[in-house]
């Protein structure tokens, strides 16, 4: 797990993300407070998405990508490997479609206490479209402002250990950590991974600045558990 000090982390690459999309949360990892070793793993990579694989990480981040039902037909056959690695006492980090990703409705099954939905899809959202856009969140109580594209809302249920990171405007959470066996899942339904080329392409400015703190914030309370 372990190279020169630094754990490794396993990002996802593949069909089921999209384009710059593992890559931006590679670079969030590297640039996290003591700092990840990053490898790509999927088909086509040096590294397969496998139970062995795995086995060497620290972290399996899975990043943003489309269609939730079509990317679980390319990544169901990873499944057991994932929930493994996880419930063995790993750390899983879902960006937008991989916090869908994380829900057992087409995904790896990893969450027992948080239901998973979209934002723009429930009552209470600002947001009804799928465009790029920027949301205003609650992060620790401070007014922050994060890349959004149709992400998810969590819905904590009773009883359950969740550590909510943040809320939309709404007072839906937009950022959890909770348990999953020994490991533990962080989820994010906004990208704070999203670099300067990413606003760009859309056209978008974040009145913050474009900042990585609340990134590695997620890092690092998921993998303190909460």
């Amino acid at each position: 797990m372990l190279s020169g000090g630094r754990p490794l982390a396993l990002v996802y690459r593949g069909q089921a993300a999209c384009a710059g999309c593992s890559e931006a949360v590679a670079a969030l990892l590297r640039g996290a407070p003591g700092g990840f070793r990053t490898e790509f793993c999927g088909p086509g990579e040096d590294r397969p998405l496998s139970a062995e694989s795995l086995a060497d990480a620290t972290v399996y981040a899975q990043p943003g990508g489309g269609d939730v039902r079509q990317a679980w037909r390319r990544l169901r056959g990873y499944a057991d490997a994932v929930r493994g690695f996880v419930h063995g006492g790993g750390n899983y980090l879902g960006f937008c479609l991989g916090a869908y990703l994380a829900g057992a409705d087409s995904g790896f099954g990893l969450l027992s206490g948080v239901g998973v939905e979209g934002y723009i899809y429930s009552a209470e959202a600002k947001i009804r479209d799928t465009d790029d856009t920027v949301v205003g969140v609650d992060w620790r109580g401070q007014r922050r402002h994060m890349y959004f594209q149709d992400g998810a809302l969590f819905r904590p249920r009773a009883g359950a250990t969740v550590t909510v990171l943040a809320r939309y405007d709404t007072g839906g959470a937009a950022a959890v950590v909770t348990g999953y066996g020994a490991g533990h899942v962080g989820l994010v339904g906004p990208h704070p991974e999203a670099d300067p080329s990413w606003y760009a392409d859309a056209g978008l400015t974040n009145p913050d600045g474009i900042r990585y703190d609340l990134g590695f914030d997620l890092i690092e309370t998921t993998l303190r558990g909460g």
